[in-house]
């Protein structure tokens, strides 16, 4: 159990959030939702005892054992992956070390044999011996082979240490869990793992995401950073936000009729006021009208972006058609005889463990790479816009102001439409005269969606669009991708995105790809 108490967390005399007072019990799950900057993460490190609140105490019984998913991808590289993933249970791992430590020495004596006995109790109490088969479990489920077992962590890319990194959080049912965007970097596949296992984990649980389908499915309650404070809800993330659209759209209806009430009171003690005969009655609603107050509607911290899309033109019959495309990326064949044809209305989602086969895909068919065999072929009415996984090209090497950058993609560039454009995008006030080149990720996938729907294509090529964007510009593209009426090639790990968006899957896997008519459910059924 984890108790909060009038906990309160400044910064530079900045109040995040103040006299917070929750408490967590076991064997539930705890979405923690909020915009970006409101304190989620610091809220965590608090939980985990990384920060000190500035009032209050957060109370944790010290016989609980917390396993806290760590950011840092470097921190392990001296370790095996077995090693790497043991560690989240370090007493475990300390008796292991202590005890591999006497058997090698030369000199064993009676003493070392006593403790050796002591350690080895306890190794077995804590599960130590099936501790490889456990570990072995956790990373396969991750998509990762047996083999990684004993490699060194060094030797990994980037995104399985994260996965390595998800298993050690994982290992060795702790009390507590708490993870910082876990399905970050995880395909669709081991995202569906995670929640399979996180469900019918016992622990207590407390998870920051931007994933809507991974919190639909494992959260029990809730937990919202606004408002400058935080409020739990019990249900999981479509329960709070339906609950929270509906309230507030009540206080807008309570608002509308106490207003209108207002102006008719004013309107008759205008009136009447001075006539003899109506003065009494005039008085009464004027005493009426003090007791009527507007209920102030909170100003949440979170803003929506506008993301819509439109064509200049319709799409004709012919898209995109491609024939026996192949292409082998450092000696590893990615695309192997790929063939498919788009047609009109197709919204497709593209699908696969093998990133780097549908980033290939989508750079050919936009010309920025060669196959190496086959070929593709555009229709003559179709326009274009491509969402790239690496923006770097556009913003690294550039010394323009957000507002001179947005500029070179519309024909209509007077300071009041661009501001008015990139307002309704998040970008307001001085925000706008910002070097493109220091701006946060996030910020970079709104301006690249910001160029998209200036050109007016008629065809949306996306590859991972979703990265780095909260949850509430999640959910603007996601409506503006649905609202749309041309054709959308698209990759992304998001569950809830290529359900609502797609009605046509292709998966990739060892290069060949497979056509699957129908939404992503139905994929889901066919593949079991």
């Amino acid at each position: 159990m984890i108790t909060v108490s009038d906990v309160s967390m400044n910064f530079s005399g900045q109040s995040l959030f103040k006299h917070v007072d929750l408490k967590f019990t076991p064997g539930n799950c705890y979405g923690i939702i909020g915009a970006n900057g409101a304190g989620k993460t610091t809220f965590l490190r608090l939980l985990s005892g990384d920060l000190e609140p500035t009032t209050g105490e957060v109370i944790i019984p010290a016989t609980e054992r917390m396993s806290v998913l760590k950011q840092d991808h470097f921190q392990y590289d001296d370790f095996t992956v077995l090693d790497t993933v043991m560690q989240g249970n370090m007493r475990l791992y300390e008796i292991m070390k202590e005890k591999d430590a006497l058997y090698e020495k030369p000199d064993f004596d009676e003493q070392d044999g006593i403790r050796a006995g002591e350690l080895e109790a306890e190794f077995a109490e804590k599960g130590g011996y099936e501790a490889e088969s456990d570990v072995s479990r956790l990373i396969q489920g991750l998509g990762l082979p047996e083999e990684h077992l004993y490699a060194e962590m060094r030797t990994l890319s980037a995104k399985e240490k994260v996965k390595i990194l998800l298993a050690q959080a994982l290992y060795g049912k702790p009390d507590i869990i708490l993870l910082d965007e876990p399905t970050n970097h995880l395909d669709l596949k081991a995202t569906e793992w995670l929640e399979d296992f996180l469900m019918d984990c016992e622990s207590l649980i407390l998870v920051v995401s931007h994933d809507r389908h991974f919190l639909n499915t494992v959260c029990t309650h809730i937990v919202d950073v606004d408002y400058g404070g935080i409020k739990m809800y019990v249900g999981n993330y479509e329960f709070w936000y339906e609950s929270s659209q509906m309230v507030q759209k009540l206080l807008r209806e309570q608002n509308r009729k106490n207003e209108d009430k207002i102006r008719e009171l004013q309107a008759f003690i205008s009136r009447f006021s001075a006539n003899k005969s109506k003065s009494k009655q005039a008085t009464a609603r004027r005493k009426l009208l003090e007791k009527i107050s507007l209920e102030e509607i909170p100003a949440s911290s979170r803003r929506y972006p506008f993301v819509g899309f439109t064509m200049d033109r319709e799409c004709g019959k012919e898209i995109l058609t491609c024939e026996h495309l192949s292409k082998t990326v450092d000696g590893r064949k990615v695309l192997d005889d790929v063939t498919f044809r788009v047609n009109r209305g197709d919204k497709i989602g593209f699908v696969g463990e093998d990133e780097l086969a549908k980033t290939t895909l989508f750079k050919i068919i936009m010309g920025e790479l060669e196959p190496d065999e086959g070929t593709y072929k555009w229709g003559t009415t179709i326009t274009t816009s491509y969402f790239p996984l690496d923006n770097s090209a556009f913003f690294n090497d550039c010394d323009l102001n957000l507002v001179d950058w947005i500029a070179q993609y519309t024909k209509e560039t007077t300071e009041s439409f661009m501001r008015s454009f990139l307002g309704r995008m998040l970008f307001s006030g001085d925000d706008v005269f910002k070097p493109v080149k220091v701006l946060s990720g996030g910020e970079k996938v709104r301006c690249m969606l910001s160029r998209m729907m200036l050109f007016g294509s008629n065809v949306l090529v996306l590859d991972q669009p979703t990265n780095h964007l909260d949850l509430e510009s999640i959910t603007a593209v996601n409506k503006g991708l649905i609202d749309f009426k041309g054709v959308v090639l698209f990759a992304s790990h998001d569950h809830e995105f290529v359900s609502t968006v797609a009605n046509r899957i292709m998966c990739i896997e060892n290069g060949r790809l497979t056509d699957y008519p129908g939404d992503y459910e139905s994929y889901l059924e066919a593949q079991g």
